[in-house]
């Protein structure tokens, strides 16, 4: 039976999946985002309903991860440089129920604002004792935990003096395709974000609030670690910006 509060223009015809409304998802080609020009499509996209194989596939519960794959700091002779945080929070559906199992993978820049692949060509240092990427399945409530380095700002030639504010890449897989995700977590109050185009090629100011974590006291760890938190929705009106 279908939401009666739920727009039928929003609602793909098959299955009745929640579509995301117009300007909450990035522009497929934004000026002040150089790139876009190049690769955005120059034709109307294609409208195609959901069908069994998009909702289903395969299950995550038996995946076997490493055993410091959810803590980029661990598994070193020495310590990382930077300030420790604890990245958690819980991964639900367009209903807002909890999604178990999902595979919830991060990569990021080390504290000095570099990444650890030869394709990084910024001339800070590498760390020998933060790893970069991280592994987590979601619970039986849908949440997940990280433990991390704050990642730090860096130049990436957009513009002029163009540098990109703090943030964690995230990539999801939930029940089927259509809950695939690969998206960016950023920080509270970074004045970065007002300059960024990355960002702001969403012009829902709501969909890009939810780009941004909350600060999370109940989890932060005395004279240890700051946490944050980063909740995501996998499809519908308030879904997670795409990256």
């Amino acid at each position: 039976m279908r939401d009666a509060n739920v727009d039928p223009s929003l609602t793909d015809p098959l299955l009745g999946y929640r579509r995301t409304r117009p300007g909450t998802q990035p522009a497929y080609v934004h000026p002040a985002y150089a790139s876009t020009a190049l690769r955005g499509p120059t034709r109307a996209p294609i409208d195609l309903p959901a069908t069994l194989s998009e909702v289903t596939g395969p299950r995550l519960d038996r995946l076997t991860l490493g055993e410091h794959a959810a803590d980029l700091t661990a598994g070193f002779s020495g310590q990382p440089l930077g300030e420790r945080i604890i990245v958690s929070g819980r991964v639900l559906d367009e209903n807002g129920r909890p999604v178990r199992n999902s595979l919830v993978e991060v990569w990021q820049c080390n504290a000095a604002g570099r990444y650890q692949h030869e394709g990084d060509r910024h001339d800070a240092p590498l760390d020998p004792n933060f790893r970069g990427t991280g592994q987590v399945l979601t619970d039986e409530c849908g949440r997940y935990v990280f433990k991390t380095i704050k990642p730090g700002a860096y130049p990436w030639r957009n513009h002029y003096n163009a540098w990109r504010p703090a943030h964690i890449h995230f990539s999801l897989h939930g029940d089927g395709i259509g809950q695939r995700l690969i998206t960016q977590m950023y920080f509270p109050g970074d004045p970065l974000l007002a300059h960024d185009p990355i960002y702001n090629c969403v012009d829902d100011a709501l969909a890009r609030e939810r780009m941004v974590s909350s600060l999370d006291w109940e989890n932060a760890v005395s004279e240890y670690a700051l946490a944050y938190r980063f909740d995501i929705v996998l499809r519908g009106r308030k879904q997670t910006v795409w990256e």
